[in-house]
């Protein structure tokens, strides 16, 4: 990403009037999961997307969703929220959950996601968390190599499912 392209990058909190450009951003990334795993994953309405942005604003203590913002439109979101292990033999401490990232497809690959995940982590930071911690599908492997191999993120566990 050009110096100039990156200074012109804006990342904030979300605010209502956001939901339109943050739903549209979702619907990419639905389409991308879909098409990667269709049994688990599906494309959700437009304007049922738009609706819970809209109507999740503004932020709460726990939680936040940031915007990046490109010439007034927004280009990609983040939605963070703290978190906590149930289980008793894990530590009793705070996590910066990356409950769902995602960059418009003509804005990928010009550091925007990395600008968000930064943003993501200050937050948690500032919220006293002492880890971040996110999920990606083990069939994304562009997220892996972004997350391992540029943001520093390592495998801590599995989850494996099975249908019922």
């Amino acid at each position: 990403m050009s110096e100039a392209h990156s200074l012109a990058i804006t990342i904030r909190p979300a605010l209502a009037q956001d939901a339109d450009g943050i739903a549209r951003t979702f619907l990419e990334s639905a389409e991308h999961h879909t098409r990667m795993d269709p049994e688990r994953y599906s494309v959700p309405a437009l304007e049922t997307i738009a609706t819970r942005y809209r109507e999740r604003q503004p932020v709460d203590e726990q939680a936040i969703t940031l915007v990046a913002e490109l010439h007034a439109e927004i280009v990609g979101f983040v939605d963070v929220r703290l978190d906590q292990s149930p289980d008793l033999m894990h530590r009793d401490i705070i996590y910066c959950h990356i409950a769902e990232i995602a960059v418009s497809g003509r804005h990928q690959s010009h550091g925007i996601g990395r600008l968000l995940m930064q943003a993501a982590e200050d937050w948690g930071r500032q919220m006293n968390a002492e880890f971040a911690s996110l999920e990606f599908h083990v069939e994304n492997k562009r997220a892996a190599l972004f997350y391992q191999a540029r943001m520093g993120y390592r495998p801590a566990s599995i989850t494996a499912i099975k249908r019922l």
